[in-house]
């Protein structure tokens, strides 16, 4: 099994819909590296860009990169396992934009390398809320706005491993494999209303570019094609990039 992305991927250029100025994506996550890469990239193809996050400092940062114009972003700190704020913060983005059309979840966390008997039973509940809660919380506030456009994209990033996991990992990958299911579940019934949802499954995020996992770069072409109109029949999926 090759673990090293090409070198020089190709980035896939998802369409901009005629006449729409773009479509709005809510982005969990966005102050992190890979967040980060994927709130510039789709900012640039001229989507509108609601991010959420707990850091107001580096939400701060982020909204100063993108430098977009305020019509075009919304940015607001909120808990993901506070499902009442969530939901508020659900209905501010529908307040300004109208309309909700894709949701990236790329909040991430890993504990583990710890046997059964080592794994403190803070360390399970840590993973339940991280992956588990946040991504309940968020399908429940969004589902609904989301099935509303008559297209619609949902994307998360998850590990190689879920299928088959490796020794002290327990907590960790129980945590995503119940977040996959959330996903597929989703697909499900938002098949009608074409909504897609899938996984992205890389075995690391390979920040430094260094061969050991999936460079951002490759992750977010890969978001590029789910997100496109060519991918309309790709749901409940997972998108091995390992």
């Amino acid at each position: 099994m090759n673990n090293h992305p090409h070198p020089n991927p190709l980035p896939y250029r998802a369409h901009v819909p005629a006449g729409e100025g773009g479509r709005t994506i809510v982005i969990t996550g966005a102050t992190g590296v890979l967040g980060n890469l994927v709130a510039k990239t789709f900012a640039a193809q001229g989507h509108n860009l609601a991010l959420l996050d707990k850091d107001q400092e580096k939400l701060d940062l982020i909204v100063r990169d993108l430098n977009l114009p305020s019509e075009r972003l919304h940015a607001q700190t909120v808990d993901l396992l506070d499902a009442k704020a969530l939901q508020d913060s659900a209905e501010a983005v529908l307040s300004k934009f109208g309309s909700v059309h894709a949701l990236f979840h790329l909040v991430g966390g890993w504990v583990g390398g710890q046997t059964f008997v080592d794994t403190p039973h803070d360390d399970l509940e840590f993973m339940l809320n991280q992956h588990v809660r946040t991504t309940f919380n968020l399908f429940k506030s969004f589902s609904k706005p989301l099935s509303a456009n008559n297209w619609g994209r949902v994307i998360i990033i998850s590990a190689s491993t879920v299928p088959n996991p490796p020794g002290k990992s327990a907590v960790y990958t129980a945590a995503k494999a119940a977040q996959e299911n959330m996903v597929l579940s989703l697909a499900a019934e938002l098949k009608e209303s074409k909504v897609t949802a899938n996984i992205i499954h890389v075995r690391a995020i390979d920040v430094e570019n260094k061969g050991a996992g999936t460079t951002p770069a490759v992750i977010v072409s890969a978001m590029e094609y789910l997100f496109s109109e060519q991918a309309g029949k790709v749901s409940g999926a997972r998108i091995p990039l390992y």
